[in-house]
């Protein structure tokens, strides 16, 4: 195997990480900084550091990813899918960034791994796409919705004899720790996404057999360029969380992130389902909104947010066959 094209397509599996990180970021503090509880620069300095611990909780996704979404492909052939797959999530990833549009990254990353597999002649596991992708693609906003309802719900009944601006100012606090767990959780979910497509690339080019528990450096480096992305933040998508869906106050915020944070940590660990984060926090943030009053929530904005969950996975699936078939043409 060339080392050459997997130096190549390990960097740019690490390229995807960061954008996943600045892409990403948003869903981690923009409740934290809208809501003034972090300063910005504070608030992506912990997201960073949370998020590269997270990486190292545990496994279970790296493992669907790598192994349980298409068949490990073989040969040159193999990894041009797989460079193929990451230049189409790499690519839908700054679209999304530059309309300032909180569509998941990971999605893109599946999307690209489906529509490279499907160009290149590879088997795609469906049962396990529509298991551990699409169902929870389906569920997970539900969940995020009705549970951020009923946290917002509670918070009311237990605080409601409590005076107001010293509720908001404890719940300020609450924020740093609540926006923690909520980056902890990414760091959980979507450095292993990277991890996963890491180790694909090491089962390619004979460096590492299947089934093989991940090296460290590929946790560590993973992590790394996850937690740079986010600590350069992505302003754009933040703004649409932060402020464009509701004007969120910080016990609001606090709901939106503890529901976030549980959901991850759920599914990681229970279903060793890759879910989206971006769809479970703003599902969240939809369903503590609504608790003020439904039309509240800028129900305009949540409806174009929802519009690009569904076409994240055709589109990035789209460009990455596209790039399979121009590096099939150009070198294999």
């Amino acid at each position: 195997m060339d080392t050459f094209a997997l130096i190549l397509t390990i960097l740019v599996a690490l390229l995807f990480a960061y954008t996943n990180g600045f892409h990403d970021s948003a869903n981690a503090i923009a409740t934290s900084v809208s809501t003034r509880a972090l300063t910005p620069r504070a608030a992506l300095a912990m997201a960073a550091v949370m998020n590269l611990a997270g990486a190292f909780l545990g496994s279970g996704v790296a493992k669907t990813v790598s192994e349980g979404l298409i068949q490990t492909p073989q040969g040159s052939k193999g990894m041009g899918i797989l460079f193929a797959a990451l230049l189409g999530a790499i690519v839908w990833n700054l679209i999304t960034w530059y309309y300032g549009l909180p569509s998941s990254s990971s999605h893109a990353l599946f999307g690209g791994l489906v529509g490279a597999a499907l160009a290149g002649g590879t088997a795609v596991h469906w049962s396990g796409v529509v298991d551990k992708i699409i169902t929870p693609m389906f569920l997970s906003p539900v969940v995020g919705l009705i549970v951020g309802y009923l946290v917002m719900t509670a918070i009311m009944w237990i605080f409601r004899r409590f005076n107001p601006h010293k509720a908001k100012r404890g719940f300020r606090i609450a924020q740093t720790v609540s926006a923690a767990g909520m980056a902890l959780g990414h760091g959980l979910q979507d450095a292993q996404k990277t991890m996963g497509v890491v180790v694909m690339a090491l089962v390619i080019a004979d460096v590492e057999n299947y089934g093989d528990p991940i090296p460290v450096w590929v946790k560590l480096v993973s992590a790394a360029m996850l937690s740079l992305g986010t600590y350069a933040g992505g302003w754009r998508i933040m703004r649409t969380l932060g402020r464009k869906i509701i004007e969120l106050d910080p016990p609001q915020g606090f709901a939106a992130e503890t529901t976030g944070a549980s959901i991850m940590f759920a599914t990681a660990f229970l279903f060793k389902a890759p879910i989206s984060t971006t769809h479970v926090i703003t599902s969240a943030i939809m369903g503590v909104g609504a608790t003020k009053r439904v039309n509240a929530v800028r129900w305009g904005v949540a409806k174009n947010i929802v519009l690009g969950w569904f076409i994240t996975m055709p589109a990035a699936a789209l460009v990455a066959a596209t790039a399979f078939g121009l590096i099939n043409l150009a070198f294999l």
